[in-house]
């Protein structure tokens, strides 16, 4: 392979191991006590190493956090799209978004702490990508069960996230956490449903 063809893949991958670094370094001290030189250290490269990548801290945040609300959308929309019904694509979503909340804890703490460390357009980015998520999640949770309100069908969905993103909290068990938050998550949103029918 040509050193051509390895040079973008190297900055992409070099790039990855940054947001990486910096999701793991902001979830342990917080946006305001990490700084560039740390992000790079991590990774093993110099502070202005960094720049080439990031102009600033803040554009690392605004990578991390509106990165995994459009890695959410576009995976929770292609989820329902690959779904043979709505049955499927709720356990697909529930299943979609436990693998995000095992997987990547440290971006849930620095949403979570950093969200307001955004500048005002790229917060209101990310509140609109996680909006369009939730109304994935609506989507499919009313048309399961029609009488359920879409102001309902939030509240729920809402709820679900809460309980799936408390993953980083809860200590690291990733051998029965799946199975456990994913039935609570299922008997949680269906709940409603099951009693209309009974």
């Amino acid at each position: 392979m040509s050193t051509v063809s390895q040079a973008p893949r190297a900055r992409g991958s070099r790039r990855e191991e940054l947001l990486r670094a910096g999701a793991r370094l902001f979830a342990d001290r917080g946006f305001h006590g990490t700084s560039i030189e740390d992000v790079g250290a991590a990774v093993g490269i110099s502070g202005p190493a960094v720049y080439k990548h990031f102009p600033s801290k803040d554009a690392l945040l605004a990578a991390m956090l509106v990165g995994i609300s459009e890695r959410l959308l576009e995976g929770g929309r292609a989820e329902v799209a690959r779904a043979s019904g709505d049955s499927d694509a709720l356990r697909r979503l529930i299943a979609f978004h436990t693998d995000f909340a095992l997987g990547d804890p440290d971006l849930i703490r620095v949403q979570d702490r950093d969200l307001a460390n955004l500048s005002e357009g790229e917060r209101r980015r990310v509140r609109r990508l996680q909006r369009d998520y939730v109304e994935t999640w609506v989507g499919v949770l009313t048309r399961l069960d029609p009488g359920l309100e879409p102001a309902a069908a939030r509240i729920q969905a809402h709820a679900v996230f809460g309980l799936l993103n408390s993953t980083p909290y809860s200590g690291r068990q990733p051998g029965p956490a799946r199975d456990v938050l994913e039935s609570m998550a299922r008997q949680a949103l269906t709940a409603n449903s099951a009693r209309a029918t009974n």
